[in-house]
């Protein structure tokens, strides 16, 4: 699986089974017993986990590992895998202690995306409570189209990942089992640093990589 660096995409900035009954620190599934995990009790699994910094994201077969980079600062600001069909963005954030941050950034979301002239909308899945989201933007040959993408967020130990899929597996939730169980591979490493609620975790490129740099999409 080769490394792709992806260029910070603004289209896809600030959006992005069976429901599972949440925890008293408002997580939707037991991470002890299903990922996404916490690097600090990651479970002897065998799975070979590339480290990013505050992410540990496990190979997925057919599907290519890139980072979003901002350009102007250099600045590592997401993990995609991708394929020609569709993509999965991963970030993670600091949360409190037993919070439930992800019940308070959907409004933000769902603002954001009606302010750009387009529709939140909630539903229950494999996570907990999910936002599907369509947003209009104007593709590179001057075309006006919409962009799906399911924005799911889950409460960890002092950190929130957000996983957003954009393409085929947004437009048809049903049909994205695979995507979702690379998101149960996920390790998130939180770190004991103090960090202001809210703010992303800090990325990184492994060491020696060489990311080719491609497109914004």
């Amino acid at each position: 699986m080769r490394l792709r660096r992806k260029a910070a995409d603004p289209a896809v900035e600030g959006v992005a089974g069976e429901p599972a009954e949440p925890d008293e620190s408002g997580r939707p599934r037991d991470l002890a017993a299903a990922g996404p995990f916490d690097a600090d009790d990651l479970p002897e699994d065998g799975v070979a986990r590339l480290d990013l910094g505050s992410l540990l994201v496990a190979p997925s077969d057919g599907r290519e590992l890139r980072v979003q980079v901002d350009e102007a600062s250099g600045t590592v600001r997401a993990v995609l895998l991708a394929t020609d069909a569709g993509a999965l963005e991963l970030r993670a954030f600091a949360a409190p202690r037993n919070g439930d941050l992800w019940s308070e950034i959907r409004p933000q979301i769902a603002a954001d995306a009606a302010r750009r002239g387009g529709t939140a909308t909630e539903r229950e899945g494999r996570f907990g409570t999910e936002l599907v989201c369509e947003v209009s933007l104007t593709r590179p040959d001057g075309q006006v189209g919409t962009q799906t993408s399911r924005v799911i967020g889950i409460n960890g130990p002092r950190w929130l990942l957000r996983a957003t899929l954009l393409g085929e597996p947004a437009r048809d939730p049903e049909a994205a089992g695979a995507w979702e169980a690379a998101i149960e591979q996920v390790a998130v490493r939180r770190g004991n640093h103090a960090m202001p609620v809210g703010e992303q975790l800090p990325l990184s490129l492994p060491e020696g990589a060489e990311p080719r740099a491609v497109p914004a999409t």
